[in-house]
This record gives C-alpha cells, structure tokens and sequence, in this order.
C-alpha cells in the first residue's frame, strides 16, 4: 500500500510531553516520590499517542515478538527488528525516554557482543536506555556497558528469557530466600553500573526491600505499590489482547471499538458507498480512449 498523500506518517512536532525526557528526570522523581507511568510502545503512530497522553518512559520491549509478530514467546524476538521498531518509536515520541529492550542471545555469549549490541539501540534505534534481564552473574557485562557510556537497566525478578530453565513462569520473592536473591541480583548489578532497575512479578513486599536497597529507579511491572514507576503492556489496558495478566488490567475495550469501526467500514465497501475525491481535469473524461 502506498504512502498517504494527503499528511505525513508521523508528526514528530506533536509529542505531547513539554521537554524531552531524561535519565536526571528519572532520578528527581525518584528522590520527589513522585511516580513515573510506562508503557510499551513498537510503532510510531501508538508512541505518538502515547506521548500525547503524557506518558514519559517508554519500553520498546521484546513482547514485540508476541504482540506485533504473533511468535509463541519473547525468546524469539530478533535484535534487527526491535531496533527498527525503537528507532519508530523515537520518531513518533521525540521527547519521551525511550528503553530499548536487549532480546535473548543479544548479549549472554560475550560482554563484546553486549557493548556492540546496546551501541545500537544507542546509535539506530536513538535509544535513551537499554534494558536486560539478568541475575548478579551479569555483573561484568554491566560494568562494560557503563564504561562504554551506556545506560543500562536491570531486569530481575521473573526473567521471561529464562523461562524454559524452570518450565514456565513463576513469581519471584514468594519466599524470603527467593526476595533476598531478587534484592541482591538488583544490587550487585547496580554496584556494577545500572542506573535502574525494572522489577517484574514480584510480591509486594520484595519490590519494597529492593527500592531500600538501592539508590537508583525503580519500575515495577506487576511489582507492587513501592516502585517508583509502573509499567505494563499497553494493549493489554487498552483491551487488544486475548489474554492478560491479572496485574494489567483493562482500562477499555479498544479491540471491540476497532472490530465495530472495521465492520462498518465493511459494510460500505459491499454497498460500494466510499467517498472518492479524486476528479479529472474539465474535459479529460470525454478525450477517454481518444
């Protein structure tokens, strides 16, 4: 299909947010307690709206791989495409924070690879952040993404990536051994350089432990109360998805105003009742076939 010819794809002018967002706004937040929303954003046109909706944080994150591409897990999310997809995500929200999500085997082979790969998002995808799942064994590659000068968030808790390791997902700090191992991964990791953490499915009282433990951001997703920023996937709010986890829940039901709109629009086509406002010149309609 062809480009619109009547407007531009994204009006990058129109961001919604005053200023651009940065890392120094994160951490005034932090220290303000004044809670940061995220949300996931893959395309351009939904970072548009997003950003107008005063959205700050976005995380263009490997759900990709099953929200956009239809694949059974995050796993199977390709590094070329997600920094395709964040570097859309920066055109459509210019002045948003803009994470870049390291997908699996994109920095576990070798701490090379982590620099080279996060340079990427840093350099293609105009990323603001990079963002990866780890445990305190990660330490290194940490330290070498901060020496190289790129920012880099901790992701502990439950690690997507890891899931084939223990047969499915499972919620981290149901235990006090498993909360301790949660804060001591985000600490270690932050000694070694993150500049934040992001906290998924943990019990509330983990999440707590781990913002007194250490003195960087903290978004929860599925987290609890105490973190300083929430973030979950924006089409499970916004109703799109079959399935969602009961810590996202629906806000509207976008995915049946979107079925109703398209049914209608289909409606008109069958009755061939579109407008069409494209006309010939005076005169060219009779010199037809001439």
């Amino acid at each position: 299909m062809s480009a619109r010819i009547d407007e531009p794809i994204v009006n990058s002018t129109e961001s919604g947010l005053p200023k651009r967002v940065t890392l120094r706004d994160l951490r005034r937040w932090r220290r303000e307690g004044t809670v940061f929303p995220c949300l996931t954003a893959y395309d351009a046109t939904m970072a548009r709206w997003l950003s107008r909706a005063g959205v700050p944080v976005l995380l263009v994150g490997d759900s990709a791989a099953e929200v956009i591409l239809g694949l059974p897990s995050t796993m199977h999310a390709p590094l070329d495409f997600l920094l395709q997809i964040t570097a859309a995500v920066r055109r459509g929200a210019p002045n948003a924070f803009v994470i870049g999500d390291m997908p699996f085997l994109s920095y576990h082979a070798h701490e090379d690879d982590a620099v080279l790969n996060a340079g990427r998002f840093m350099v293609e995808g105009g990323a603001d952040a990079v963002k990866l799942e780890a445990d305190a064994s990660f330490a290194k590659v940490f330290e070498r993404l901060s020496r190289a000068g790129i920012p880099a968030i901790a992701h502990v808790g439950c690690l997507p990536q890891k899931v084939q390791l223990h047969g499915g997902y499972a919620v981290a700090g149901r235990t006090a051994a498993s909360a301790n191992k949660v804060v001591e991964d985000a600490r270690q990791l932050v000694e070694a350089g993150a500049i934040g953490v992001l906290a998924e499915a943990t019990t509330a009282e983990t999440a707590e432990a781990l913002v007194n433990a250490v003195d960087v951001p903290v978004i929860g997703c599925g987290a609890g109360p105490a973190c300083h920023g929430q973030i979950v996937v924006t089409q499970d709010i916004l109703g799109l998805t079959d399935w969602q986890p009961s810590f996202a829940g629906s806000e509207g039901q976008i995915g049946n105003s979107i079925q109703a709109v398209v049914e209608q629009w289909c409606e008109k086509v069958r009755r061939r009742e579109m407008n069409h406002p494209y006309i010939m010149k005076d005169g060219e309609a009779e010199r037809l076939g001439d």
